[in-house]
């Protein structure tokens, strides 16, 4: 039986900060993604990230787009990508690019994969590296599964990616959705966070179930918010099941201000911009 998301429980997810911490000690993140045509995608989960409180966000993007998306904030550190969808080459340098002690990363936002064992290599690499990761959009693939189990992972599909993913499509019962998502994260040692009206989180052992049917949540970029809020909890948090119910918890919270704000006429970027008032009441300091 899943248990509903409360901000009680959702409070216990979210560590307190140090008083005296400095520069990157709140989280460094890693945002793989974007493409030709999709150049907002890793820009709404870098931003959203750091407005999740973490300190560094490394947002890289194919250098097509390297401009246009430092263009848009200077809070990011764009890295450009040495081509234009995610090759083994790119994945490398990539590698050799970005700080050795990130904390976490999310990857697939908008991304062209043009070769399966890029995107194998980078995950495996950011394993080995003890990178908490998310995973979203194009890298939800059934050929990343094998390198999982066990690991600090999230994936974050609506019901389209998970089909993609896991062969079936969720069942529209609640209680049946819950069931296959439970089955299917202990069969995978993954934490799964399925996108919905309600979405479902369960790592196979623990599952939680958190309602929104906010209408206006259909537009463009919310779940891309959504994968930047699961790294910064991840960031700050190793426990993926914990990361993932803050994540969507919060964004939930977002969702609900900015559709009282600008009704079904909300935006992605006014989720970012809900963010630090709906987190305001989980914020805690070490004294």
């Amino acid at each position: 039986m899943a248990q509903k998301l409360t901000a009680a429980l959702v409070r216990k997810c979210i560590p307190p900060r140090r008083p005296d911490s400095r520069k990157g000690q709140n989280g460094k993140v890693l945002v793989v993604g974007g493409s030709y045509m999709y150049h907002g995608a890793p820009v709404l989960a870098s931003l959203s990230a750091l407005r999740s409180g973490v300190d560094l966000v490394y947002t890289c993007v194919p250098k097509i787009i390297s401009s246009s998306v430092r263009a848009i904030s200077p809070n990011l550190i764009v890295v450009p990508m040495v081509d234009a969808k995610l090759t083994r080459g790119a994945a490398n340098k990539l590698l050799g690019q970005v700080p050795p002690d990130l904390d976490s990363a999310t990857i697939g936002m908008g991304l062209a994969v043009a070769d399966e064992e890029a995107l194998k290599n980078l995950v495996k690499a950011l394993i080995a590296q003890d990178v908490r990761i998310s995973l979203d959009a194009s890298a939800l693939v059934n050929y990343v599964l094998p390198l999982l189990p066990g690991k600090n992972v999230v994936l974050t599909p609506h019901a389209g990616e998970f089909k993609r993913m896991f062969g079936v499509m969720p069942p529209k019962s609640m209680a049946q959705r819950v069931s296959l998502v439970s089955r299917l994260a202990k069969e995978h040692s993954v934490t799964i966070l399925l996108k919905g009206s309600t979405d479902v989180i369960s790592d196979g052992k623990q599952s939680y179930v958190n309602p929104k049917n906010l209408a206006a949540m259909t537009v463009g970029g919310t779940g891309d918010v959504l994968s930047g809020v699961v790294a910064g909890m991840l960031a700050k948090n190793r426990n993926p099941l914990e990361s993932a119910s803050a994540a969507v918890f919060i964004n939930g919270l977002a969702g609900r201000l900015a559709q009282k704000k600008n009704g079904l006429h909300m935006v992605a970027t006014d989720l970012v911009d809900a963010i630090p008032s709906v987190m305001k009441p989980f914020d805690k300091v070490i004294r």
